[in-house]
């Protein structure tokens, strides 16, 4: 593949070769569809980037850009890229704390927001902002939206007219942006993406071009696409998996599609415009699987008894598949022979059940995902067992790759055409991956001399440790926070993922846990448990608290009462307190926490929804040093999540696997 310089190199490279492709799609006020071409998006990039630079906007400088995936977002993105600037992106979940924090820290002068209440956002944390000059809205300003601005003394701008500034400024002439994208260099910052941190401050992973570029050189060995090709595109895109998404299809000039994950949009979406690949995260795919088989459920009769009965030969077939063409993650010494021998029959006689059930029934289920589905892709957590099992049984291909911000972030990938389930894949070409353990590795850092560590010796496969990588993805470092960027790489270059893990025999990847506090649930969201636990120790019942959720769709909690002040309350409520663990199970001393939880994490106090805590356990022994707690009496979150196995499989309803 031809090397590029920058990502506005590849882009241009893209639209003048094939012009007349569709590049974007979206409905319009009227509730249609309205396509783009590369040309059409190729000028309007080209015009927001003169546009900007008439604003002011020259190379390096950084500007926020605070939207979801839609048009705009990748016009502002690539015109940005073009001018060398720097995009500091946030998605509209995001709170004011963040944005606040996050424009302020990057000295952001311009701000391009989707809607009103972006707008209001950072509007409201002006204060902190003094060097904010214009905001550029995706939506058409109201008048309120105006006076709002004014009173804040910034400058407001409609997207629409801004890009139209533009084109009569360019006048169809290439000159001034030829230069810019030429001028760049693979190891300019591309992106400034900062981790979540809820109240406590977010830290900003600085990306370059080269970091996308090297990735997309070696892509097109993992993921099947071709000009024309169509991708759904339903994820946040700020989130470092969906922004690397948009970059392949543009780089395999496909076109994109933008939807909503929600069924009732999602769905018609897909139906009308028939994508051939999809990426998304777990909660998608599990949301998907639900609603086909409540569809199931609903029909019942003989459809429900033949789609269950082809659905169990699915699996079972491929597993035999699996067994007898070595597609099977080999973390032990395995004898590929044997593997084959006791597959084989089971694979012969499924066969045939397998190929009735595709015609009774998968392919109706496949209809319904557009008819033209090729390629469904799994990121931003860890997918189901159960769920993949699914896709993979009605014959969807589902291939789950693993990464992180700070690696931009793919690290491995399932190879699509021989995918090994119970792995997220093979390590990326050109990347190298050691497994350390990890109380080496700590030690390591710890003992760094002016600041420079060397990471522990490698363990064998199928041993769990601490992921470390190298390769051309890993971020340039923190942004303004050398002292975290020393803890993060070595002298060498080596990434330590905060992730454990084991490799295969075969170099692929299994994650285990995180050695990191960073909970990400299923649906993608990054939550930092330490602020939601510190908040929540200020409750004069709780001594410790344990915050859960990785891979999960909701947060939970195991919590240790502060036995004192529970035994106290107990006797002024006249409950019994013979046995403490019956106790910490009475309906009053529940609520009693229920009420103490939901007062503390709450929407007025700074977090979002998907931070709330939904369930928790009452634990009637404390944490203990050498069991769950370390020597410096830290929570060892890993330790917790075996020694608590069953009861945290309980909170999130779901069987001890």
């Amino acid at each position: 593949m031809e090397q590029f310089k920058t990502l506005p190199a590849l882009f241009r490279d893209r639209a003048l070769a094939h012009p007349q492709i569709m590049a974007q799609a979206y409905r319009g006020s009227d509730g249609k569809f309205i396509t783009r071409t590369y040309q059409q998006l190729y000028n309007d990039v080209l015009d927001f980037a003169v546009a900007l630079k008439d604003l002011g906007i020259t190379r390096t400088d950084h500007v926020g850009l605070i939207a979801d995936n839609r048009r705009e977002w990748l016009i502002s993105d690539l015109a940005i890229l073009t001018l060398g600037a720097v995009d500091v992106p946030r998605g509209c979940d995001s709170m004011e704390q963040e944005i606040s924090f996050i424009l302020s820290s990057t000295e952001c002068r311009v701000v391009i927001v989707e809607n009103s209440s972006q707008l209001k956002k950072v509007l409201n944390s002006r204060k902190n902002l003094p060097l904010l000059e214009k905001l550029i809205l995706m939506q058409e300003p109201s008048d309120l939206d105006t006076d709002l601005a004014k009173k804040g003394t910034v400058e407001l701008l409609s997207f629409a007219t801004v890009l139209k500034d533009g084109e009569l400024s360019r006048k169809g002439d290439t000159k001034l942006t030829n230069t810019e994208i030429d001028t760049g260099s693979r190891d300019d910052v591309a992106t400034i993406i900062f981790t979540s941190g809820t109240t406590g401050e977010p830290k900003g992973v600085m990306l370059t071009h080269g970091n996308y570029l090297w990735q997309l050189d070696r892509t097109p060995y993992l993921l099947d696409g071709e000009p024309g090709d169509v991708w759904l595109s339903v994820l946040p895109v700020w989130h470092s998996f969906e922004r690397l998404m948009q970059y392949v299809a543009l780089e395999r000039t496909s076109g994109l599609v933008y939807s909503k994950p929600i069924g009732a949009v999602m769905l018609p979406d897909i139906a009308e415009m028939r994508p051939h690949i999809i990426p998304g995260v777990p909660r998608l795919w599990e949301s998907l699987a639900t609603g086909i088989m409540r569809a199931v459920r609903k029909d019942g009769g003989i459809k429900k008894v033949m789609f269950m009965f082809f659905l169990s030969v699915g699996m079972k077939y491929c597993w035999a598949r699996d067994m007898v063409f070595g597609r099977v993650a080999r973390f032990k010494p395995r004898i590929r022979f044997i593997d084959t021998l006791i597959g084989l029959i089971p694979w012969l006689l499924l066969i045939i059940p397998r190929f009735l059930g595709d015609v009774l029934v998968y392919r109706k289920v496949r209809a319904k995902m557009g008819g033209r589905l090729r390629l469904c892709i799994s990121g931003g957590g860890a997918l189901q067992p159960h769920i993949d099992e699914f896709y993979r049984a009605i014959g969807v291909k589902i291939v789950e790759g693993y990464g992180i911000t700070e690696t931009a972030p793919v690290l491995s990938f399932r190879d699509q055409y021989k995918p090994r389930p119970g792995c997220v894949g093979t390590v990326f070409t050109d990347t190298e991956c050691r497994i350390v353990d990890g109380d080496e590795l700590e030690a390591a850092i710890e003992s760094a001399v002016d600041g420079v560590w060397h990471i522990p010796p490698a363990l064998p496969p199928g041993t769990a440790g601490v992921i470390l990588v190298r390769g051309g993805q890993v971020m340039k470092g923190y942004y303004k926070r050398p002292d975290l960027t020393l803890r993060a790489l070595d002298a060498d270059r080596w990434f330590n993922t905060g992730d454990i893990g084991m490799l295969s025999y075969d170099n692929e990847i299994k994650i285990t846990g995180r050695a990191k506090d960073t909970i990400v649930l299923l649906g993608g969201e990054n939550i930092e448990p330490a602020p939601i636990e510190q908040s929540l120790k200020s409750f004069e019942y709780i001594e410790s608290i344990a915050v859960l959720g990785q891979d999960k769709k909701y947060l939970a909690a195991l919590i240790v009462p502060a036995k004192a002040a529970i035994m106290a309350f107990a006797a002024e409520s006249d409950l019994l307190t013979e046995d403490y663990a019956t106790l910490l199970e009475h309906p009053q001393i529940q609520q009693l926490f229920r009420t103490g939880i939901d007062a503390r994490i709450n929407r007025h106090n700074g977090f979002r929804p998907f931070e709330f805590i939904f369930r928790f356990l009452l634990l009637p022994e404390p944490f203990q040093v050498g069991k769950e707690l370390s020597g410096k009496q830290e929570m060892m979150r890993h330790r917790i999540a075996d020694i608590y196995r069953k009861e945290i499989a309980e909170m999130f309803l779901e069987k001890d696997r």
